[in-house]
């Protein structure tokens, strides 16, 4: 009873719908005060040898870098150059939609903060230019999950976070090591382009069907005066991108460069953010912090206690005595988690799910790199999936509609992203390309 009772609290807590941390906290002290092996006082050396993650930085700064562009109006300048380039097509506007969530891709990795920005800037834009405002309000939905696979993404660096240092074999018995932080980034890029190819595709096909307006075609004038002013905040990508293939620095390290030279650039190159400015900038990406590593801190606490009582293992035993096979367990995983990913955030999944799904995925022959992928599309779905799919609802209160009305018509592109996630899913080359190619895996 005593090993049941911590999961018992944990899914009692979170059918009350109490916030994810807490119900990590409550779960895991429940299992030290309860277990005779393991003193309380493990409890809070867990708790602080959590956050002595070096990978962990990386979140706190990423955070910060994405803060900084918003308030710097970096972002505007960028959505304005989507605009130029693709402005002029059927259905322009939309498509500049999914244009800035891929230029962004590189820059924020939270899918949430790009919803939340371009539902507040894009979504009343359309409407006013004659989109309908169930249509604006999904196709930004949907856009803005390609943010989060994309690199940088945060929810890749909990991923890595999540499996780090645990002891797994393969089919043959076989060691095999975790996915770095750096090597899932660079397997996010060509899924990241596809899923915007494909959305894209589907947000031109429903432009067309309603027949939406197109904007006046750009000169090459001010297209380049667009990419001028832009250009600091594109070079963010390069810096990121390249840092980490050069070999000049880490991904943690990369994310702390972001956040300087976004700080730089907002300050003393477009000068948008004063002097006096910098303490409510500061503040605001540490209470966005704060709140994730709290999340992140619990969740680790809780794999130490699946780890010793050694459910991963025991899971992958019963998982591999089924028979399903790699297709088969795929299969299922993605069905669970998808419903999962319909009442429980991102993060607080992948940190969860990670941990006891991880070693089933190795144990039957799964690329590390090839799973993590999978779970961060996934889990990025389950963002505009009701009830609990955040960037739905921030479409909804923007757009002032009922949540069923965004839900019916963000339909097409839903059936687009899953399709996406089950090439992902069975092709792995499409994650693997780019590791293979650069050496990292």
């Amino acid at each position: 009873m005593t090993d049941i009772l911590p999961f018992l609290v944990l899914a009692i807590l979170m059918v009350l719908n109490a916030p994810v941390a807490y119900c990590l906290a409550i779960g895991a002290l429940v299992f030290f005060m309860g277990s005779a092996g393991v003193p309380v006082q493990t409890y809070v050396q867990r708790l602080v040898s959590a956050t002595e993650s070096f990978p962990l930085l990386a979140i706190p700064f990423f955070i910060l870098a994405g803060v900084v562009m918003n308030e710097a109006g970096i972002t505007g300048r960028i959505m304005k150059l989507a605009d130029t380039m693709v402005g002029h097509m059927i259905g322009g506007l939309a498509r500049v939609n999914v244009l800035l969530s891929t230029l962004m891709g590189g820059m924020s990795g939270s899918a949430n903060a790009d919803a939340a920005m371009q539902s507040t800037v894009l979504v009343p834009e359309m409407t006013a230019r004659g989109y309908d405002k169930a249509f604006s309000a999904a196709v930004t939905a949907f856009s803005s999950i390609i943010t989060a696979i994309i690199p940088p993404s945060i929810v890749m660096v909990m991923y890595s976070v999540a499996t780090s240092g645990m002891v797994v074999t393969g089919p043959d018995g076989e060691p095999v090591l975790s996915a770095s932080i750096g090597t899932m980034f660079m397997a996010g890029v060509i899924p990241g382009l596809m899923l915007a190819t494909m959305l894209g595709a589907t947000t031109y096909w429903r432009a067309r069907k309603n027949n939406y307006p197109r904007m006046e075609r750009a000169g090459w004038a001010e297209r380049w005066t667009a990419f001028r002013e832009s250009i600091w905040g594109l070079m963010l990508i390069v810096i990121i991108m390249g840092g980490i293939y050069g070999g000049i620095f880490t991904p943690t390290e990369a994310a702390a460069v972001s956040a300087v030279y976004a700080f730089v650039i907002a300050v003393w190159v477009y000068k948008d953010i004063k002097l006096r400015d910098v303490p409510k900038v500061l503040l605001s990406s540490a209470a966005m912090s704060a709140m994730l590593l709290y999340i992140i801190t619990n969740a680790v606490m809780f794999a130490f206690i699946l780890t010793s009582e050694q459910i991963p293992q025991t899971l992958s035993d019963w998982i591999v005595g089924l028979g399903l096979g790699k297709i088969g367990f795929l299969l299922v995983v993605n069905v669970m988690l998808l419903f999962i990913g319909m009442v429980m955030e991102p993060s607080a999944i992948v940190l969860i799910m990670a941990p006891i799904l991880y070693p089933v995925a190795v144990k039957l022959g799964v690329d590390p790199v090839h799973f993590g992928i999978m779970m961060v599309v996934n889990m990025e779905i389950g963002l505009c999936t009701p009830p609990v799919g955040l960037n739905l609802y921030v479409g909804s209160a923007i757009s002032k509609l009922g949540l069923t009305e965004v839900t019916k018509a963000a339909l097409p592109w839903l059936a687009t992203a899953l399709v996406f996630l089950m090439l992902v899913t069975y092709i792995p080359d499409i994650t693997m390309f780019l590791p293979r190619l650069l050496g990292m895996h």
